[in-house]
């Protein structure tokens, strides 16, 4: 893959700690091409192994966020699955072709970063459910929303069946796939999908600011444990499996370097300097959980 000044759908920048990913096909309202998702995929492994990076935010070029998939091969832009043919795979003696923006929420989801949407202008089809795994979304004031997909013949893809519901309920959640109807920031803030609205001057400082307050004030390994256990906790069919991993992460953390410093920081009031890092490795907290591979 390009380095970061090549990317040719995506800008990749890293400031004060916090690495932005702007989609970049202000032309085409940044329609979501297999290119897109291949360069922000290996923006996210770049992300996780940077430990300058604490923080993401994803925005749009231009009025838009993201339009949803491109269509610009007509009537047969679904024919192949509408996914990636790089990442087939053989399923009950069939070959699959895996849903490309089910590749990126994965890979999201996987993230050691905390990851912020700054949602500035439309955001339908994948353009909204790419946000699904992302832990915060913020929306300006004229962005419009849309799980479109009933309407395109097709149905909601990159893992949002899974995302959608935990974020809004399931009633929401249906509402907004079986009529596949746009609707307002406002019904989206309404819906908990996004958390605030902003005016459009003031959405990215809104979300460097959430940002800002991760990295000035946060032990980079603690939240990274944390966001997975978040994640993956939704999953969990009873409090016992939390009680587990929050056992072993406390043990854990509760030893390290981060842990000292926490504390004496505080007694001494002044700002933590935490020495651990992200890439020395994150304890194993989750040996019981089975890793997920597509067959």
């Amino acid at each position: 893959m390009s380095e970061p000044d090549e990317y040719q759908q995506i800008i990749y920048a890293v400031e004060d700690r916090v690495a932005t990913i702007t989609l970049n096909r202000p032309d085409q309202l940044n329609a979501f091409t297999g290119r897109m998702m291949r360069e922000m995929i290996d923006a996210f492994d770049r992300i996780d192994a940077d430990d300058d990076v604490r923080a993401v935010i994803v925005t749009g070029a231009g009025r838009g966020f993201c339009a949803g998939a491109d269509l610009s091969g007509g009537g047969e832009t679904f024919s192949g699955g509408g996914g990636d043919e790089e990442s087939s795979a053989q399923v009950d003696g069939h070959t699959v072709t895996r849903d490309g923006g089910g590749l990126l929420t994965l890979r999201i989801f996987e993230c050691k970063k905390p990851v912020i949407a700054a949602i500035n202008g439309a955001a339908v089809g994948v353009g909204v459910t790419m946000t699904l795994p992302m832990d915060i979304r913020l929306a300006s004031e004229g962005a419009r929303f849309g799980f479109v997909f009933a309407r395109r013949g097709i149905v909601p893809e990159a893992a949002s069946a899974y995302f959608l519901t935990r974020a809004v309920g399931i009633s929401q959640a249906a509402e907004w796939c079986y009529t596949g109807r746009l609707f307002s920031a406002q019904e989206a803030k309404d819906g908990r999908l996004v958390r605030s609205l902003h005016a459009p001057d003031d959405l990215l400082p809104a979300a460097r600011v959430i940002a800002k307050e991760i990295v000035d004030h946060t032990a980079p390994v603690s939240v990274a444990l944390t966001r997975q256990m978040l994640w993956r906790m939704l999953g969990a069919d009873h409090p016992m499996e939390a009680h587990r991993v929050d056992s072993r992460a406390i043990a854990s953390r509760g030893r390290s370097a981060d842990a000292r410093e926490g504390v004496t920081s505080f007694l001494e009031k002044r700002p933590a300097e935490f020495p651990v890092k992200v890439s020395d490795g994150l304890p194993s907290v989750f040996p019981d959980w089975e890793e997920r591979k597509f067959s």
